[in-house]
């Protein structure tokens, strides 16, 4: 019963069968006594079977029914696998019948090369902050190019408004975004625009209120230490049941909500130093449900240990991760355009560093880190381009900066659309963060609605701590008022701003040429190479295969740029993009760079400061 993990259908927590039967598989090992308390009344008593495991029919119970689970005829807790949790973390479950969520779609998803990712929060994306509200911007998605939409965590967290990363009840959709109807509604909808949906997903860590796992088995173990506290237990005593838990989290999304991939959140955070590491047993199922259903489910990890074994495939043992999301890009390019070294950004923010990320996707690849004062990382040869996801902003990025400023308010205009073709022409999969496309003012902070006052105390001060030395910038916005949630939501009345729908039109433009563009829709990572312009603050991007040549160049400098083109000798290239322009909000008046022709027949680009030109021959 418990050896193998189905796949056609959950098996743990409360469910209903065919005829509409209730049942109930509950993991609980020390306890004596295991009931199910039904509607504040009726108590059902679950029978104990092995390994920990305690099982019943519940004749009687019906979708919409609220029910606990009460151990040793003594306290009541909600259900750890409900899908439905309608009052609260502290409070009873709702029973919900999976099979009202499946639709037959014939949606089969996108290859994962093809990608363009958006990053949202649900609670910050539009005014009302559900998932219905989503539906109304997905023509605006849609025609911006985007065909993935990255959502935040959306397990039950505590209270109305959290980044996600706090969520408790894992199977749970939160209930104030619209619950797993709403999201399973969101999916659908999407799929009709030809948009993939990535779920966020948490399986590092539990957050701090609410947190009952403790209470009906070791679901942590105290072998190693988190920033979070104990570890998650994937390798100790009962792992096998907690290794369980989360792979049927996993199917659940991609079977009973139709969700195309999940990205894991800190996978260098999950410690399991078992045989088999719980990545690679979550790979195995997740490729063994993609052979019964044919479709492309996938999993994205987030690591910042630069260890390709998270990616390389199963049989060349890896953990066989389809994608990473690849900081050290990010790292490379902010600390480039803004100048900043604080932190992890001291080890960042040469030229050349950047022109080694676009090239080998790590910046620290076997290479000595003076901020980690050691040697680190490994290479990346013969990994495809498509195992990385490079961004020039995400919600760490932003709401970890102590006033969640975005790029907008850090660099200007010109700079912004340098930063945003550096995303596009390279061989790796693009994301945007909810707003950069046209240029979003409004901050992303940090912000949670905790019931528990003394943990409110404890969030503010360690904000404070964290921010101490920059003071002088200001304080860090109180993470539990209302007020700093509401900051951080989308502002969408941009239609008089002309640079905004400039920005908005120059995304549309690159994105477009991403997507459409033979040479930059089929880009290989083998075929590109990013090099110094010598003598200069530039990079020369070249993408060259039996069907053309793709040039671009980026000016960082405050200065204009004469560059030789001697790879279009004898010809006369299309500019497909020049970010000066004045179509784009360009302050130089003239609508493409002066390619000027030598007597030598040597061909010559001119380029205004921070910007970018695409050229194709």
């Amino acid at each position: 019963m418990m050896d193998k993990i189905a796949l056609d259908k959950r098996n743990i927590g409360l469910n209903f069968g065919p005829a509409g039967e209730a049942s109930m598989l509950f993991w609980a090992p020390y306890a004596r006594k295991v009931e199910i308390e039904v509607n504040g009344k009726t108590r059902i008593p679950l029978v104990k079977k092995v390994r920990g495991y305690w099982q019943a029919v519940l004749d009687g119970v019906k979708p919409g029914d609220l029910y606990s689970v009460v151990l040793n005829g003594k306290t009541r807790y909600p259900d750890p696998a409900t899908p439905l949790q309608a009052d609260g973390v502290h409070k009873a479950s709702t029973a919900f019948d999976f099979s009202t969520l499946r639709k037959d779609s014939q949606w089969k998803g996108i290859p994962l090369e093809k990608l363009i990712i958006y990053e949202l929060h649900v609670g910050t994306f539009t005014p009302a902050g559900t998932f219905d509200a989503i539906h109304d911007k997905l023509p605006y998605l849609k025609e911006l190019g985007i065909n993935a939409v990255e959502i935040m965590p959306v397990a039950q967290f505590p209270g109305e408004r959290n980044w996600g990363y706090d969520g408790v009840l894992p199977f749970a959709v939160q209930h104030s975004y619209g619950g797993a109807e709403g999201l399973a509604g969101l999916v659908e909808a999407c799929h009709n625009h030809g948009i993939a949906v990535i779920l966020d997903v948490v399986y590092n860590h539990m957050g701090p209120e609410g947190n009952y796992l403790e209470k009906f088995g070791p679901y942590f173990t105290g072998k190693y230490k988190t920033p979070w506290g104990k570890a998650i237990n994937f390798d100790d005593e009962y792992s096998d049941e907690v290794r369980r838990f989360f792979i049927e989290n996993a199917l659940m999304w991609f079977r009973d909500f139709n969700i195309d991939g999940l990205r894991l959140d800190a996978v260098h955070a999950i410690k399991d130093m078992g045989p088999k590491h719980f990545l690679k047993e979550l790979k195995e199922y997740t490729a063994l449900l993609n052979k019964q259903t044919g479709k492309n489910h996938f999993l994205i990890g987030e690591c910042d240990l630069n260890d390709v074994k998270y990616i390389n495939p199963v049989d060349q043992c890896g953990y066989g991760l389809n994608s990473q999301w690849c900081d050290e890009f990010h790292h490379a390019l902010h600390a480039l355009l803004t100048g900043e070294r604080n932190g992890y950004y001291a080890d960042f923010g040469d030229l050349d560093l950047f022109v080694k990320s676009l090239n080998q996707a790590y910046v620290y690849d076997g290479n000595y880190s003076a901020h980690r004062k050691k040697y680190f990382g490994t290479k990346t040869k013969g990994q495809p381009g498509h195992r990385f996801v490079v961004f020039s902003q995400n919600h760490d990025q932003v709401g970890n900066r102590m006033l969640g400023e975005r790029l907008s308010q850090l660099l200007d205009f010109e700079t912004l659309k340098l930063a945003a073709t550096t995303m596009f022409f390279n061989p790796f999969i693009p994301m945007l963060f909810m707003g950069e496309e046209y240029g979003e003012e409004n901050p992303f902070l940090f912000f949670v609605h905790h019931g528990d006052e003394h943990l409110v105390e404890m969030t503010q001060k360690g904000r404070k701590r964290e921010f101490r030395d920059f003071y002088k910038k200001g304080s860090p916005p109180d993470p539990q008022a209302e007020e700093t949630f509401i900051r951080s939501k989308l502002d969408w009345d941009f239609e008089k701003d002309p640079k905004k729908k400039s920005m908005l039109a120059f995304y549309k433009k690159l994105i477009g040429l991403r997507k459409n563009h033979p040479l930059m829709a089929n880009m290989k990572r083998e075929k590109f190479k990013a090099r110094r312009v010598e003598g200069h603050e530039a990079i020369s991007l070249l993408f060259q295969d039996e069907r053309g040549l793709l040039m671009g160049i980026l000016n960082f400098s405050e200065n204009p740029l004469e560059i030789s083109l001697p790879e279009f000798a004898g010809k006369q290239p299309e500019v497909l993009l020049n970010s000066s322009a004045s179509q784009w909000g360009g302050e130089n008046n003239h609508e493409q760079h002066k390619l000027k022709k030598q007597s030598s027949g040597e061909l010559l680009a001119e380029l205004a400061p921070k910007s970018a030109l695409i050229l194709a021959g």
